[in-house]
């Protein structure tokens, strides 16, 4: 199987609102008292995210960023499409046209290449003579054990299935909002309550941003999913049934997007998976050490969004 011509996909675009980023900082500042002891939110150049601890393709989250959903959940759930493959070279391509292009998030693994369903995480710099450069990973679960493998993938290797939400930039340095956290007093995870900071701060429109955060101290629930099902899975619990969750220690750095609102367009409102230098990685739920736990983000604010094949037949259920 090869991915679908990139040509041929459906595809919606909306400009975002773009408020600045000493704004965002503010609003952030105080949202995010109510959630966690100590906070720190502030616009600094961005950090070299090729260096440790990020270990990125790229140096920097500046240049046409934007945003991107692929596919979606419909197309896993109930029962897989197991045609909805995907080439993250070919689509960023496509929508960037700058030399360097600097794509990161989180996705369904291109299972072709493993044979299985896997979770994927999307680390790549495409350069101008279209080769890329990167250290993508895939995440899947042994049907036997239970346990969780990281598989490193080719650079070359840049297809996807199914579903995916990914920031793509040209990589450049530049202003981005670092967000330091510690100590969560409140309810919600920590894209969750930036998210539900900018939704209230800006009711009326629609606030996208991408990143990378740190998990620096504590551990998190995250998700590898499962073999495709045979059967249906329609419920939340036939889901959470199907689903292998562990407890992940620090470091863990996490890829994704998040939007305030879904802008008609069946947007997943947050989405971040995680890789570690060691054996962990997977979906990003929550940390479940709140005494002790400690976060720090690099995002940039995105200046549009781009739907690429939106399933037509859609549901509300496995988005967490």
């Amino acid at each position: 199987m090869s991915a679908l011509n990139t040509d041929l996909l459906p595809l919606e675009e909306k400009l975002l609102h773009t408020p600045p980023l000493e704004e965002v900082t503010l609003t952030l500042l105080d949202g995010l008292k109510s959630n966690f002891g100590e906070v720190t939110v502030e616009v600094v150049n961005c950090p070299d995210l090729q260096r440790a601890p990020f270990h990125l393709a790229c140096n920097g989250l500046s240049g046409s960023a934007t945003l991107c959903e692929i596919g979606g959940p419909p197309y896993l759930l109930p029962l897989v499409d197991r045609t909805k493959l995907y080439d993250l070279r070919e689509i960023s391509r496509k929508l960037l046209k700058s030399g360097e292009i600097f794509s990161i998030g989180a996705g369904a693994g291109y299972h072709p290449y493993l044979n299985e369903n896997c979770e994927g995480i999307y680390n790549m710099k495409i350069k101008a003579d279209n080769d890329t450069d990167g250290s993508s990973s895939y995440f899947v679960t042994k049907k036997s054990s239970k346990e969780c493998n990281l598989i490193p993938v080719p650079h070359d290797e840049t297809r996807l299935a199914l579903l995916a939400n990914i920031f793509m930039c040209e990589g450049k340095p530049g202003p981005v909002v670092r967000v330091h956290c510690k100590q969560r007093i409140g309810s919600d995870d920590f894209i969750g309550s930036i998210r539900k900071a900018l939704a209230l701060k800006y009711a009326d429109k629609t606030v996208g941003l991408g990143g990378v955060f740190l998990l620096k101290q504590g551990k998190a629930k995250q998700h590898v999913m499962s073999d495709f099902s045979k059967t249906p899975i329609c419920t939340e619990e036939e889901l959470h049934a199907w689903m292998n969750y562990y407890e992940m220690p620090a470091t863990l750095i996490n890829l994704g997007t998040l939007v305030t609102n879904d802008s008609d367009l069946d947007l997943r409102l947050q989405h971040f998976h995680s890789f570690s230098k060691s054996v962990w990685g997977g979906h990003y739920h929550i940390d479940t050490t709140p005494d002790i736990v400690e976060y720090e983000g690099y995002f940039n604010v995105g200046e549009r969004i781009v739907r690429i094949d939106r399933p037509i037949n859609t549901h509300q259920f496995g988005r967490d």
